[in-house]
């Protein structure tokens, strides 16, 4: 865990397992696809304990709230303590998830 109470913010989505590379969590923070507190943020800007985070990944966003700092990665069951989803936002997952499972394949028609 790290020092202070603050880490990057992608190096602490790399930590939490959102991303495989620091550099796509770079990327993913430069193109929009993650908010915190409802707004765009750079890849340097600091989390802190209790932060809101969006994540979207292809189809699926998440609401995330940060229980945890660290800036190292490790194992899966570290990665989950660090944060913890919405009910809001599982729901719209499982919802969305059932959706596309519903519908038909592209080209099937």
């Amino acid at each position: 865990m790290s020092e202070g109470g603050r880490v990057r913010l992608d190096k602490w989505l790399w930590a939490a397992r959102f991303f495989k590379t620091r550099g796509l969590a770079t990327e993913a923070i430069q193109g929009g696809r993650v908010q915190v507190g409802g707004a765009r943020v750079k890849p340097a800007r600091e989390v802190r304990v209790g932060d809101v985070v969006e994540v979207t990944i292809g189809q699926v966003s998440r609401t995330v709230v940060v229980r945890g700092l660290s800036d190292r990665r490790g194992p899966a069951t570290v990665a989950q303590g660090l944060y913890e989803e919405t009910p809001e936002s599982a729901a719209r997952r499982e919802r969305q998830a059932a959706e596309r499972r519903l519908a038909p394949p592209p080209g099937a028609d």
